[in-house]
C-alpha cells in the first residue's frame, strides 16, 4: 500500500506496517456460478493480522509514533483490536484495548498475544463509542476508532490496488461487508480521489451487505432516509458474523451517502446465507473467510436474482479478513471415511467412483 505514498500522510512505515496491503486480487470462474455475474475477489485476509483493518492501524499508529503519542488504544474485541495491538507492538507502543465482558476466551487469546492492556468494559457496549471520544480528550491515550481519519486514508488503498491490478479494464461494482461503515468510507474517498485526478469517469457501483441480525444502514437505505440511525437493543439479533453487527455505526451516513452516490444498494443477509456463502468461498474459491466476509457473496447472489447486477457485469467481492482466526467455532461440517490399510487401493477406488 505504501507505493501509494503521496497519497497517504508524509510517513515512514515501520515494523509490521510496511507489509500492510498488497493483497492479491483472485479471479475466481467457479465463483460466477455461486455470484450470477463476473467475479474477482480482493483477499484482504492475506494482510499481516489477517484482515483489512491492518490498512488502518498501519496509518494510524505509525502517524501516532510519528506525533509522539506514548499508547494508542481502540474499542473492539475483533479484527481492530488484534490490528492495532499488534501494529502498536511492533512500533514499540502502548495499546489499550475495551472490550465487552462477555467476549469469548478465544477471542481474548488472539489479542491478548500482541500484550495490551486488555480492558473489560461493563454496561452498555454498544455507546462505548462515544464515552471514548471523551476520554480521547481526558486521557493520554489516542484511541483509533473505526472512522479516524488516518484509518479511512488507509482503507482507501485497497480500492487503488483493485483498479491497479484490473488495469485496463475497470470493475462495474465493488461489493464488501458494512458494519461501522469505515471501510465503504474508505473506498468511497480512494473512488473520489481517483475522479478528482481525472483516472476515473464513472465510479464502480459500492454494495455493502449486513447482517440481518444488525443492519440499521440496510433499514435507512430502504426507508429511503438521508441518515442511519441506531437500533434499539430489542431490534438487534444474534448473528456468527459478529464483527459486522454494529447496531449504531459511525460511518453510517456517510456510507449510506457513498452507495446512493455511486447508484448502489445495501442489503441483508441471513445466517443461513452466510454460512452457504462460506462455504462456496472454500469449495469453489479455495479460501478461508471469516463469516462476515463471506456476507458480499451472499448479498451478490442476492442482488443478481433481482436483476440489479447483470451477469455480464465485473464485481470485486471484498472478504475482509481470514476465517484462520474462527476454527473451531462450529462452522464446518467435518465428513470423513474409514477404510482398511489392508484394502485401501480397492476401497478408495470404490469411494472415488461413488
Amino acid at each position: 500500500m505504501w507505493r501509494y505514498a503521496e497519497a497517504l500522510p508524509d510517513l515512514r512505515p515501520e515494523g509490521i506496517a510496511a507489509a500492510a496491503g498488497r493483497t492479491p486480487l483472485l479471479r475466481s470462474p467457479r465463483l460466477d456460478q455461486v455470484a450470477g455475474c463476473r467475479v474477482y475477489v480482493k483477499d484482504e485476509g492475506e494482510n499481516p493480522t489477517g484482515s483489512y483493518k491492518d490498512r488502518g492501524s498501519a496509518v494510524a499508529v505509525s502517524h501516532a509514533l510519528q506525533q509522539d503519542i506514548d499508547a494508542v488504544g481502540t474499542v473492539s474485541y475483533g479484527n481492530m483490536a488484534m490490528s492495532t495491538a499488534a501494529h502498536a507492538a511492533s512500533l514499540g507502543i502502548d495499546c489499550v484495548v475495551l472490550v465487552p465482558t462477555d467476549t469469548p476466551t478465544s477471542r481474548l487469546e488472539l489479542i491478548a498475544q500482541y500484550d495490551p492492556t486488555i480492558i473489560q468494559v461493563e454496561g452498555e457496549y454498544g455507546k462505548l463509542y462515544d464515552d471514548v471520544l471523551d476520554l480521547n480528550r481526558e486521557l493520554p491515550i489516542s484511541f483509533l476508532l473505526s472512522d479516524a481519519p488516518a484509518r479511512i486514508r488507509g482503507y482507501k488503498t485497497a480500492l487503488f490496488e483493485i483498479y491497479e491490478a484490473l488495469a485496463p479494464d475497470t470493475p462495474d461494482a465493488i461489493a464488501l461487508p458494512a458494519s461501522s461503515g469505515g471501510f465503504a468510507s474508505g473506498i468511497w474517498r480512494g473512488i473520489l480521489e481517483f475522479q478528482n485526478a481525472g483516472v476515473i469517469d464513472t465510479p464502480p457501483r459500492l454494495y455493502l451487505v449486513q447482517t440481518a441480525a444488525s443492519d440499521p444502514i440496510t433499514r435507512a437505505y430502504i426507508a429511503d432516509q438521508d441518515e442511519v440511525s441506531a437500533l434499539e437493543a430489542e431490534a438487534v439479533g444474534e448473528t456468527i458474523a459478529h464483527s459486522i453487527g454494529n447496531p449504531n455505526p459511525p460511518s453510517g451516513t456517510r456510507a449510506l451517502t457513498a452507495v446512493r452516490q455511486t447508484g448502489g444498494a445495501v442489503c441483508s443477509v441471513t445466517d443461513a446465507d452466510i454460512r452457504q456463502a462460506q462455504r462456496q468461498f472454500a469449495r469453489r474459491g479455495g479460501l478461508c473467510v471469516e463469516p462476515a466476509s463471506a456476507t458480499p457473496l451472499a448479498g451478490v447472489r442476492q442482488l443478481t436474482s433481482r436483476g440489479e447486477i447483470d451477469e455480464d457485469e465485473t464485481v470485486v467481492l471484498l472478504p475482509t479478513g481470514t476465517g484462520f482466526k474462527e476454527m473451531g467455532t462450529g462452522g464446518v461440517s467435518i465428513q470423513t471415511n474409514t477404510l482398511s490399510r489392508s484394502a485401501l487401493s480397492s476401497q478408495l477406488a470404490s469411494l472415488l467412483s461413488s
